[in-house]
């Protein structure tokens, strides 16, 4: 933090004009280093490389449209009750923004905060997840190729062990005056709470529980044809992956038998940077055991392993993606979020 607070008053002088400038420098350098910034997505991540390029081209998507949207930092003037008075409005950048990022897309996270920050006149300090620290350190040589200052964009990675305590002082330090977080409820709430007793501005986007529902009146092979892209993208670990279906029991059995077939036909679990591989590891061990136990769980009370269920030959983070029928909202699945190749059906 005190290397960005030490540059951020330098930074904030910069021209908006300027800053988008550098900022399309840095979008530049993004585009021609696009392969192998997807290569490391890939190494570390394990999602296919198909949708690590997707992701780097998203990624520098952002810093795309905030090297336009620097010049844009509106003011306002606002009528005034009094004659002899003016109102103005002016944006002013807030300060050092703490960013705290996911490794479920390790790169698009990163520079969706950053851009806007930077763009603003912000510097910040970048806390990248445990399991995907390479992306952030590769975004930071290209940011320092483009001309970027030194101490404007710094990132902190750290161990596992080291998390809570690293996300505690960026919480807390007083030169911290904003906190950006995607991640999980839980981790939310606990950076809420270190950050009132400095009331700091926060903005959060956490765990979702999105259902993907189906009428009698739907046309199966496109409800099955969304539900496998919604479903298993990165293995089924992005936070708007569908996390339950609720069909409507006269279409329930042929979506059911139709998707079951998707599922065998068009997802090949593997490495990452082979051909044709849609389904990558997931992330850690611990991923996998909450698959496992939202299954066991299902199972033990009535439902129904339509295909997969357990973890894939290939090695012990993957796992075979799997569809439950007879599910009730009894069952862990329905009530949280499960993060990985699970799809429980609902009737």
């Amino acid at each position: 933090a005190p290397l960005g607070y030490e540059a951020g008053a330098a930074w904030s002088a910069v021209a908006a004009k300027e800053r988008g400038v550098l900022l399309r420098k840095w979008y530049n350098l993004m585009i021609e280093n696009k392969d192998d910034l997807a290569k490391i997505i890939t190494a570390e991540n394990g999602k296919p490389l198909k949708e690590a390029q997707g992701e780097i081209l998203y990624s520098a998507s952002f810093l795309d449209w905030f090297a336009e949207e620097a010049r844009r930092t509106y003011g306002d003037i606002i009528p005034s009750p009094a004659k002899d008075r003016r109102l103005l409005v002016l944006k002013q950048p807030v300060g050092v923004a703490a960013i705290i990022t996911p490794w479920n897309f390790p790169s698009a996270m990163i520079t969706r905060k950053v851009g806007a920050a930077l763009a603003a006149g912000c510097t910040v300090v970048v806390k990248p997840a445990e399991d995907t620290p390479l992306s952030a350190l590769a975004l930071a040589e290209l940011a320092n190729q483009a001309g970027i200052p030194a101490g404007v964009y710094n990132v902190i990675p750290c161990s596992r062990q080291q998390a809570a305590a690293v996300g505690e002082v960026l919480c807390t330090d007083p030169l911290v005056a904003k906190i950006s977080f995607t991640g999980s409820t839980a981790t939310g709430k606990i950076l809420l709470r270190h950050a009132a007793g400095t009331v700091k501005r926060v903005s959060m986007e956490l765990g979702g529980h999105a259902p993907f529902i189906v009428f009698d009146s739907a046309d199966v092979d496109k409800a099955v044809a969304g539900a496998l892209a919604s479903k298993y993208r990165n293995s089924g670990q992005t936070c708007v992956c569908s996390n339950r279906f609720l069909v409507q029991k006269g279409i329930h059995d042929a979506f059911v038998e139709k998707f079951a077939q998707a599922i065998e036909k068009e997802l090949r679990v593997g490495n990452g940077f082979e051909e044709g591989i849609t389904q990558g590891p997931l992330i850690n061990e611990k991923a996998v055991e909450k698959v496992k136990r939202h299954i066991e769980d299902a199972v033990s009370q009535g439902a129904s392993i339509v295909t997969g269920g357990k973890s894939h030959s290939y090695g012990k983070n993957f796992f075979e993606p799997t569809l439950l029928s007879n599910v009730t909202t009894g069952m862990l699945c329905t009530q949280e979020e499960t993060f990985g190749p699970l799809a429980p059906v609902i009737k």
